[in-house]
């Protein structure tokens, strides 16, 4: 298997948990998400790191199918290119927008995958993107935004794997990580 893979809760343990996928980040652009991500998050909200969400709500009972496909998707495979293309409003926060055709296609063919599972917003249009605020003011997200804006210029960052976890509520547990090639 290329990277590591670890179960959260052992056999079973995620019964009644749904599962979230997310694209991970290599350790330098995480740490740079991460930091915007306290800078600009409320803190007592801020209970995750910043994270791509692909999906956002699969069914339990499909985990080793999850990890199965997961593993397929990264075991030899090149890392996607990918860039932070710009920003955008959440409205009650702000975004990264993520470009990267290769990352999209690989969430179309895990949707394929997934199809009759889905979620109504797992079933939406996929925009990828990293949170790095959310859950305050209309005004204080228009003024994060133009202050970021005004700096902003698009950068690539690496993507570096694919991730399961589980979610109870609370911070997510993993489930799995699988790492790609190079």
């Amino acid at each position: 298997m290329s990277g590591r893979e670890d179960q959260a809760g052992g056999q079973g343990g995620g019964l009644n948990a749904p599962i979230i996928v997310t694209a991970i980040f290599a350790k330098p652009d995480q740490a740079w998400f991460d930091a915007q991500r306290r800078e600009y998050f409320p803190p007592e909200r801020n209970q995750l790191d910043a994270h791509l969400t692909m999906f956002h709500h699969l069914p339990p009972s499909v985990a080793a199918e999850v990890k199965r496909r997961l593993n397929e998707e990264t075991r030899g495979v090149r890392a996607p290119d990918a860039r932070i293309g710009g920003l955008f409003s959440l409205g009650r926060g702000v975004a990264y927008r993520i470009e990267s055709p290769d990352l999209v296609a690989l969430r179309a063919r895990l949707a394929d995958a997934f199809t009759g599972l889905l979620t109504p917003q797992d079933q939406a249009g996929w925009r990828p993107h990293v949170t790095i605020q959310n859950k305050v003011e209309p005004a204080e997200a228009k003024k994060t935004l133009a202050a970021l804006q005004a700096g902003f210029s698009p950068r690539a960052v690496q993507v570096a794997g694919l991730a399961a976890w589980w979610y109870r509520g609370g911070p997510w547990e993993q489930l799995s990580v699988h790492k790609f090639s190079a």
